[in-house]
């Protein structure tokens, strides 16, 4: 059993797991859970300044850089590079990172977007398995600062 479905029991959490064909892209999850790419939640992780930061965006939005940069207080902000997420995510197949930051240690930002569903889907740390919880459950366990920095694409 992988940690976040440890810490999703330990919490209390109401959600689904649901077991998929193989996806590689939060749109192609979308499309194989039936849901729009709006109600999935993919994590894109930045390195801001000398740290690292979780940012959760809907699948069919992308992040504005500068904008992040700007919310964050952040004198520079990157993309993180695949060897540094696998560094991050030694647990999760590289790509299927759940977009809950506190179980790696690091802090999670969500663009406001994502709160307008009331329900959630995300990889669950693998490419064939999703989890799909109220919003409300997903902000009561990523404890994610809101902020502006996605733009639908």
């Amino acid at each position: 059993m992988n940690s976040l479905i440890s810490y999703l029991d330990e919490q209390g959490v109401h959600y689904r797991l649901s077991h998929h064909p193989t996806t590689y892209t939060s749109q192609e999850l979308a499309q194989v859970e039936h849901v729009s790419g709006k109600k999935v939640i993919k994590p894109v992780v930045v390195r801001a300044d000398s740290g690292f930061v979780l940012c959760a965006l809907p699948a069919s939005y992308r992040i504005d850089l500068a904008e992040l940069k700007d919310q964050l207080g952040a004198r520079d902000v990157r993309l993180a590079d695949e060897p540094m997420l696998q560094e991050l995510f030694p647990d999760c197949e590289l790509g299927a990172e759940p977009p809950i930051g506190r179980l790696w240690g690091l802090p999670t930002v969500m663009d406001e977007s994502v709160l307008r569903d009331d329900m959630v889907t995300f990889q669950a740390g693998r490419h064939d398995q999703a989890v799909t919880m109220p919003l409300a459950e997903y902000r009561r366990i990523a404890q994610p600062e809101i902020a502006h920095f996605g733009r639908q694409r």
